[in-house]
């Protein structure tokens, strides 16, 4: 088996990274306690651990536990695991149904799984990388309890590493490797969130070699050029590249930089956010278009995920890149704040304040406001005194 099978976890106290939902007192170990285990979708990205914090939640229950993948299996499939639950019903056992990938299944096929829900026949425990509510369907959905499993921290990442280097039953204890706390680091932070990525490699530089460092993991994954740790110095360097790219308006440059970023592994929510920022700090009223695309690509990225997304930031950055700049908006707002730093908080004039009340009208609030669309207001002040004349675009 390989590496990352055999490390599977064995007991919640294994289960890194996911404190906040496997805690002694979190939401859904009460529920497992209580005997009140109810159907979920799993929603993460590869290898944050929903098959086996499914495979933990049977044991913990002692349910029957039915695995199948949407990618292959139908409705014949399905007619045998609701055999296989109506038995174990009769037992008075519990069936879990793990269905991995299952925005695989259309909604036809997500609808035979209804009245088997509905009835408690079966636990559902769904798992998918897509968004549930656009994947899953709305019936199903409001049947089932929906739990987020991030990409793992690398910190936690480290620890399943250092895990697997010390067990000697399953792990690589029994191998004397050599390696360093800065190269666990390094293959924690290039494995993107993904515990299966992390132990698939460490298991390949193990059976190479066992003095593991940096470049024996580059030559392992044998994507040397797309190495990215998200959180050294080459992350800032590529958004900034990507950044000064756009603003000095060479979109091929631009549209490399951000594959160098997607090819490495980097959250397209991330770049989104990016752009969007950009949109109005460096191109702002040359043209308010540019915050609508933005805006949209950010929403297209949460929508669909890698790699479906990543035509719609190319086509975003190109747009970004090859727009007339402006930072009126950008500079007239920190040349605000300094005042606002520097004055502190000046009274509003009383002629601009509301005065729903008669105490306010009698201390002069609102007195002699002009209303521009019904009078000449263009001698009115708005500033306070102290910044009168002050231009700040």
């Amino acid at each position: 088996m390989p590496l990352a099978s055999r490390m599977r976890p064995k007991s919640f106290a294994e289960f890194f990274g996911h404190a906040a939902l496997v805690s002694k007192n979190s939401y859904l170990k009460k529920i497992i306690e209580n005997d009140a285990l109810f159907s979920m979708i799993l929603w993460g990205p590869p290898g944050t651990g929903k098959t086996t914090l499914a495979q933990l939640i049977a044991e913990e229950t002692k349910a029957d536990f039915i695995k199948i993948s949407a990618v292959d299996s139908g409705a014949q499939k399905l007619r045998d695991v609701i055999a296989k639950a109506q038995e174990n019903f009769k037992n008075n056992k519990r069936t879990i149904l793990f269905l991995d990938e299952i925005h695989r299944w259309n909604k036809a096929q997500q609808d035979k799984l209804l009245p088997y829900v509905e009835r408690g026949l079966i636990i559902l425990i769904g798992a998918t990388t897509e968004n549930p509510s656009f994947e899953i369907n709305s019936a199903l959905l409001s049947r089932a309890r929906v739990f987020v499993l991030p990409k793992l921290e690398v910190e936690s990442l480290e620890k399943i590493i250092k895990n697997a280097l010390a067990d000697k039953v399953n792990g690589l204890g029994n191998k004397n490797i050599k390696i360093s706390e800065e190269t666990i680091s390094f293959l924690a932070n290039i494995a993107n969130g993904d515990a299966r990525v992390a132990l698939n490699v460490l298991e390949a530089s193990a059976n190479y070699s066992l003095k593991i460092d940096n470049e024996l993991i580059k030559k392992i994954i044998q994507k040397t050029n797309l190495i990215y740790d998200k959180n050294g110095d080459e992350h800032y360097n590529v958004i900034s590249a990507l950044h000064k790219s756009m603003r000095g308006g060479d979109a091929d440059a631009s549209v490399y930089w951000l594959a160098r970023m997607l090819e490495g592994g980097e959250d397209p929510i991330y770049i989104a956010r990016r752009l969007v920022r950009f949109a109005s700090e460096d191109i702002g009223l040359a043209n308010n278009t540019a915050l609508l695309l933005a805006n949209a690509t950010f929403d297209a990225c949460h929508r669909l995920g890698v790699p479906e997304c990543n035509v719609h930031l190319s086509q975003c950055v190109i747009y970004l890149a090859k727009s007339p700049k402006s930072i009126v908006a950008y500079e007239a707002y920190n040349k605000a704040k300094r005042d606002v730093e520097k004055f502190g908080n000046l009274p509003v004039p009383l002629h601009i304040r509301n005065a729903p009340t008669k105490l306010m009208k009698n201390l002069n609030y609102g007195k002699d406001y002009k209303y521009t669309p019904k009078e000449d207001s263009s001698d009115q002040e708005y500033l306070p005194e102290e910044l009168r004349g002050i231009k700040y675009i």
